[in-house]
């Protein structure tokens, strides 16, 4: 007889197949994982960690644990913006390691299928977004996939990483 706590884990992970938290920078929306997300804050106040890359703001302190939190807008190359009101921080948990993205506003949870994605665009054969792993197509138009792995990649946050476990 299977393990109810199996089944239940397992039925966890369908309902989490295919579903994405959508947010907003600038007019554009993004998606991550749902699987990834652990919870979505209000900007807190953040410590600045000397010589880091820009994008990387520094770290919180979330309930006793330090986080460091990257603006994803300055990770895409888009321009800098003032935090406001909509602002939010979305944690995240990758591979045990808890991160969290800046964002200008959280959208919705939604449902995309793997029929419905396509992988970004390449340049002369070569895949040129590093953060980008995919383009959704919903009935609300295109939401593009950030690739939750890639951003435990980077010097920078690896130090910042390797110092907060220490």
């Amino acid at each position: 007889m299977p393990d109810i706590q199996d089944a239940v884990l397992e039925l966890d992970e369908d309902t989490q197949k295919d579903k994405y938290l959508t947010f907003l920078l600038g007019n554009e929306e993004y998606g991550v994982g749902i699987n990834y997300v652990t919870e979505i804050v209000g900007i807190q106040k953040i410590v600045e960690v000397p010589e880091m890359q820009r994008h990387i703001k520094g770290v919180i302190n979330l309930r006793g644990k330090v986080i460091p939190v990257i603006d994803v807008r300055l990770m895409l190359g888009l321009e800098e913006k003032e935090y406001n009101d909509r602002t939010c921080t979305v944690v995240l948990n990758i591979r045990g390691v808890s991160v969290g993205l800046i964002v200008d506003a959280v959208a919705e949870v939604l449902q995309i299928s793997e029929e419905n994605i396509v992988p970004p665009p390449e340049i002369n054969g070569e895949r040129k977004q590093k953060y980008i792993n995919g383009i959704g197509k919903t009935e609300s138009g295109i939401k593009l996939l950030v690739d939750c792995e890639r951003l435990l990649t980077g010097n920078a946050l690896e130090s910042v990483l390797a110092n907060i476990e220490h």
